[in-house]
């Protein structure tokens, strides 16, 4: 698969690289564990901007997730289920995202941006729920810059052994997907023991 991002890029540019972004979060076997790294060995070179790789990369981001958004808002649970083959999003993951967005709201799809499989899904719920768009555009475009400048700048750092990365991708969605679910819980207690304060005074 390196080989045929490495093509798309050169032939394309940062378009190619934000075609293959659109494609990452609609179609996940195009991993962006494997393309944001590759445009960061590329960035080393000086083939590529690190800032225009970072914008392409973004823009391409938040273009893909506005489609699945689309989807959820305008076509609702029926249109996601019957391509769900294709979005490879089967009825009990987005019944887990639902869950995670009618739990956690905001700060769920601002964080699940760094998370694999969760950075696509939560756009679907998110659409659902007719969370507003510009909130939701705005909370995509944060999160995945964020996640898009840490995978650009790893390749950067490993060069020619930019491979690696998706080797630890893995481990590290599982420990960031838990911080998160700590935080927003601390943030949801800590909230409610405030509000809690202002009736009783």
């Amino acid at each position: 698969m390196g080989q045929w991002v490495l093509d798309v890029i050169y032939a394309l540019g940062y378009l190619g690289l934000a075609l293959l972004l659109i494609a990452e979060n609609l179609f996940p076997p195009i991993p962006s564990e494997v393309v944001l790294p590759l445009a960061g060995f590329l960035v080393g070179r000086g083939e590529l901007s690190f800032f225009g790789a970072l914008a392409a990369a973004t823009f391409g981001s938040t273009a893909g997730t506005l489609v699945l958004y689309a989807m959820g808002r305008w076509g609702g649970r029926g249109l996601v289920l019957r391509y769900g083959r294709w979005l490879r999003v089967d009825k009990g993951t987005l019944d887990r995202a639902e869950g995670w967005f009618g739990r956690w709201g905001d700060p769920f799809v601002l964080f699940a941006r760094v998370v694999p499989v969760a950075r696509s899904v939560v756009s679907i719920p998110a659409g659902t729920a007719k969370m507003p768009l510009l909130r939701f555009t705005l909370l995509t475009a944060t999160g995945s810059a964020l996640w898009n400048a840490a995978l650009i700048g790893a390749g950067v750092v490993l060069g020619a052994n930019w491979s690696t990365v998706e080797d630890y991708v893995g481990s590290y969605s599982s420990v960031v997907l838990a911080a998160a679910a700590v935080g927003v819980a601390a943030f949801l207690v800590l909230r409610h023991l405030r509000h809690r304060n202002k009736r009783r005074r």
